[in-house]
């Protein structure tokens, strides 16, 4: 049998699975293609996307429609060569040989930003952090 160079495998994971790590999902597989496979949950996984998310999205041309909150799994865990976590809210303990990062995303909230505005500056944070994180796992 042959070898084959492994596709790169990433898991997005927010506390609810409706918002944040949808956006990176979202925003990665816009970039990447079919050059990486990537996965999104929650840990504690709402009922229903995040609909400024997905409309943030939409006005980039990303339709996340399809999408819905997931639980994170230990197959999906064992599976992926890189976890991100956006936010301070989800906690997850690192895996030995797996790429583990923190993302303490923008929270424009915190300025008294809300709705659309608050979501696209949430967008275009995690969208500058997922073309550093496709360039390095590409080397593109």
């Amino acid at each position: 049998m042959t070898q084959t160079a492994k596709k790169p495998s990433i898991l997005f994971v927010c506390s609810k699975n409706g918002g944040k790590s949808q956006l990176a999902a979202g925003l990665m597989k816009q970039l990447a293609g079919d050059g990486i496979t990537v996965h999104s949950a929650g840990t504690k996984p709402g009922a229903s996307l995040n609909a400024q998310a997905a409309e943030s999205l939409a006005e980039l041309g990303i339709d996340i429609a399809g999408e819905h909150p997931k639980p994170v799994t230990d197959a999906v865990l064992e599976a992926v060569d890189a976890v991100i976590v956006l936010g301070t809210e989800a906690k997850l303990e690192p895996r030995d040989g797996t790429r583990f990062e923190v993302w303490e995303t923008d929270e424009p909230a915190e300025r008294g930003i809300e709705g659309m505005d608050r979501m696209r500056l949430v967008r275009d944070d995690i969208k500058a952090r997922v073309r550093k994180l496709h360039a390095e796992l590409t080397g593109n």
